[in-house]
């Protein structure tokens, strides 16, 4: 029997009552775009739940209106704009505004900062933009983020973005 590292997953899964696997699920939770729900048992993994939190990590509620203006010259986009012209602007610079809803600090030697600016469609994933930066904006912040956009970029390990905006300079 041969497997296979599958590009990404989505959906329920029920796994055995293990310690290190509860671990990971919280720790993998805390990085996914959208809601994670990770049932522990014992002390231990249930203060892996909490940390992100006491990190920093937040996300809007869902019912949070956000509207942010655009960027202003010849490099901005919305955040459904890169998206939408993604393919056009692979590899290229960009300059997007938007309200930082999530930061994870520190993963893979890089801070990973959401935005949202209002523009996109939740259902479809186009309303949060994942920009990767040195910078450590809070979130709540309202930020402009310079950096070079990517389509379809992998990083391996089943974490694959349909644009991501990397080494970016995040500036309120």
């Amino acid at each position: 029997m041969k497997i296979e590292r599958a590009k990404h997953f989505r959906g329920r899964f029920t796994l055995p009552g293990d310690k290190s696997i509860s671990h990971r699920a919280a720790i993998l939770g805390a990085m996914a775009e959208g809601r994670t729900r990770v049932r522990v048992g014992g002390a231990s993994p249930t203060v892996t739940c909490t940390c992100p939190s006491h990190a920093g990590a937040k996300a809007p509620a869902p019912s949070e209106q956000i509207k942010v203006e655009k960027a202003k010259g010849a490099d901005a986009y919305t955040v459904f704009e890169a998206y939408e012209k993604a393919g056009k602007l692979d590899k290229k610079t960009v300059v997007v505004r938007g309200k930082v809803v999530k930061v994870s600090k520190g993963i893979m030697g890089k801070n990973w900062v959401h935005l949202r600016d209002g523009s996109g469609d939740p259902g479809k994933g186009t309303n949060n933009l994942v920009v990767t930066t040195q910078d450590v904006p809070k979130v709540g912040d309202v930020v402009t983020a310079k950096g070079t956009l990517y389509k379809d970029k992998d990083f391996g390990a089943g974490y694959l973005y349909k644009v991501v905006v990397e080494e970016a300079t995040v500036k309120q």
